[in-house]
């Protein structure tokens, strides 16, 4: 796969999940829906900031190297992108439930932290 086809991927499946947000903002009422319509858009929400920061990373990576050496980091960029997102949605659902302080998003941070540790020290 060139890196030409998967940045065209990513943004179409970034722009759907944009789409479906929009859609979930507007036609679901989170009091009535309860668990679900939050979960719904949480996981849509991850989709959405997944999406935006691996581009944006790969951007940044692909500006400051070669477009070789970009194709061979797209995956770094797509892990580190999904954990990026997984930090901001694990910090919105803590202050949803009114329990987000300082030190609870630093432990947030570096739980993220150690997972990406984990990747980079198996390869």
């Amino acid at each position: 796969m060139s890196l030409r086809s998967y940045i065209w991927g990513m943004r179409l499946v970034t722009l759907f999940s944009i789409v479906a947000l929009i859609l979930v903002i507007n036609y679901v009422d989170p009091d009535s829906s309860g668990f679900v319509g939050k979960a719904l858009f949480y996981l849509i929400l991850f989709f959405v900031l997944s999406g935006f920061l691996n581009l944006f990373l790969l951007a940044a990576r692909k500006k400051m190297i070669d477009e070789e050496t970009a194709i061979a980091n797209a995956s770094l960029s797509f892990r580190q992108g999904a954990l990026m997102a997984g930090l901001f949605i694990g910090l919105l659902i803590l202050q949803s439930f009114r329990i987000l302080v300082w030190w609870d998003g630093l432990l947030v941070l570096a739980g993220v932290f150690l997972i990406e540790l984990y990747f980079l020290s198996r390869n």
